[in-house]
């Protein structure tokens, strides 16, 4: 497997193959890309107040002032979750709702609520009435679809490595668009969460064995040209068709309908998707590896060597590693819990979108499209300049942008924009640096670890937004807190800029002061570095 990439040499970098690949795994890649964060349309809480029924005999007059007007934020708005005392008198001829409200109490929405449909025609919330006292159950409801997402990140890495990187894939392309059509039916609440959860599983898993399949079968430029470029710009680009599709389509039931479209469209490129030639050989199916790669070479044209790969012989058995490796020792145990805790940031910062002012479909288009700079300029960090000077610069620049909110309150949707452009390409470095601090002996098992930390980050993104509830810049403080306290433990992490990947643990840049001996260590093969296998989303 050490000479994996010399034994494909013959194939080229950017053949006809190649391409094909790359254009068929990043459509793969649009159906997960179309359901994230779809919980913030599924799960919009429109404006709300207490219903006053038809038959309560109430001139239009006394229905407009049973809603009493509380401070929100210093503004006064009608109650959500109140009204006054419903009296089948109180529009007699001559009464004044201004001089009989003063003595009438309070009393909850006996009759349900009306609902504003500015943006919305329904949602989960207004059919299941998720407000006031059930409220709770609305980020409940968000918190078990990204933990679907972090036990869907871990599960499809166990399962693509025993059964491989295609079955997996399909499958969870089948997983989003069974499920985004089976919310649609749900006919209550507990039923939508159950099946919300599945439809979390296959999104994330659909996320990184595209990432896996397209960094194993592609090398050299064509790797790392769709490992950074390719597919998160067809991911960012299949979330800015989520908030368009919502505009056009007012209901909750029709929008996940919609949602399991691109995923039935991606089943014919089961014919066109192959499986991983890496995943082949290191299951000892030489030669099925061997018979793909030959198929590829006549796609491009070029003669394959009579024997593409040695059969093993004497080789040193593979050291045996699993998830607690990451723990064993008090130095990659350091490593791995700074890595853990830096990736757990970012979907708080997508998710807490809700609480901006004005147009949701716009402010959520806008928070999308953000990401196709800090993408290119994330990739362009990676090539040019040291990881941990790059992530610190973005990380700090996000900062400062959400901390300046509180300070510049009217330039709320600008700061996001460069708080997020920040976060996220900072967030596209540590995708690198992660592959490059990890030995290839753990080096997927570090990933994983990270993709599922991430999701935790997200998993309490929904409670983050409850904060609004004491002040609306609660939220955005927060994070800029959580991106200082990245920064902070990035100082401590090695530099891995320009330097050999790590093959075993010992070999591993535990400290900064050890890099100079690290790298003489290691100075034969610096100029072959391998690209990491990344798995993280």
């Amino acid at each position: 497997m050490q000479d994996y990439e010399e034994s494909v040499l013959f194939l080229g970098s950017w053949g006809p193959f190649q391409r094909r690949i790359f254009f068929v795994l990043c459509l793969t890649c649009v159906p997960c890309g179309y359901n994230i964060l779809s919980v913030i349309f599924l799960l919009a809480s429109p404006p709300h107040h207490c219903d006053i029924p038809a038959h309560s005999n109430l001139s239009q007059e006394w229905i407009q002032a049973s809603i009493p007007a509380e401070q929100v934020a210093g503004q006064p708005e009608r109650s959500s979750c109140s009204r006054y005392e419903q009296d089948l008198n109180q529009s007699a001829p001559g009464s004044r709702p201004e001089v009989l409200l003063s003595s009438l109490k309070r009393e909850g929405c006996r009759d349900g609520w009306t609902y504003s449909t500015q943006y919305f025609q329904s949602t989960v919330v207004t059919e299941f009435d998720l407000v006031c006292s059930e409220q709770w159950k609305q980020p409940l409801t968000s918190l078990v679809y990204f933990l679907g997402g972090l036990s869907g990140c871990f599960i499809s890495g166990l399962i693509s490595d025993r059964f491989g990187r295609k079955p997996v894939l399909f499958g969870s392309i089948a997983i989003l668009s069974i499920f985004s059509s089976a919310v649609a039916f749900a006919p209550s609440w507990p039923v939508f969460t159950v099946l919300f959860f599945m439809l979390g599983l296959g999104q994330i898993a659909c996320y990184i064995v595209v990432f896996v399949l397209g960094s194993e079968i592609l090398v050299g430029s064509s790797r790392i040209l769709f490992s950074s470029l390719g597919q998160p710009f067809v991911y960012a680009f299949s979330m800015m068709l989520l908030p368009g599709t919502a505009y056009l389509v007012r209901s909750w039931r029709h929008l996940s309908l919609i949602m399991a479209v691109p995923g039935l469209a991606c089943i014919p490129l089961w014919w066109l998707v192959p499986e991983s030639p890496r995943w082949l050989l290191s299951r000892g199916r030489l030669q099925e590896a061997e018979l793909l790669l030959r198929s590829a070479a006549l796609v491009n044209r070029v003669e394959a060597p009579p024997v593409i790969f040695l059969p093993p012989k004497a080789e040193k058995a593979a050291e045996s590693v699993s998830f607690l490796d990451l723990l064993k020792t008090a130095k990659i145990r350091h490593i791995t819990l700074k890595l853990w805790l830096i990736c757990a940031s970012y979907f708080g910062l997508s998710f807490s979108m809700s609480t901006l002012y004005g147009n949701l479909f716009l402010n959520y288009f806008l928070l999308t499209v953000v990401e196709l700079p800090a993408y290119f300029a994330s990739w362009l960090a990676a090539r040019s300049f040291p990881r941990r000077l790059s992530f610190i610069g973005f990380s700090l620049l996000g900062a400062l942008a959400l901390l300046f909110i509180q300070g510049y309150p009217t330039l709320t949707m600008s700061l996001v924009l460069l708080g997020k452009f920040g976060v996220l390409a900072g967030n596209g470095v540590v995708y690198t640096y992660t592959g490059e601090l990890s030995p290839t002996v753990i080096r997927n098992t570090a990933m994983s670890s990270c993709a599922m930390f991430s999701r935790v980050g997200s998993s309490v993104s929904p409670y983050l937004l409850e904060m609004a509830e004491f002040n609306k810049l609660l939220p955005w403080i927060t994070l800029g807190v959580l991106s200082l306290l990245g920064v902070l433990l990035c100082i401590f992490l090695p530099e891995t800029f320009r330097q050999p990947l790590p093959d075993t643990i010992e070999q591993m840049p535990f400290e900064v002061m050890h890099q100079q001996v690290f790298h003489t260590a290691r100075t034969e093969g610096c100029g072959t570095q391998k690209q990491p296998k990344l798995k993280l989303t």
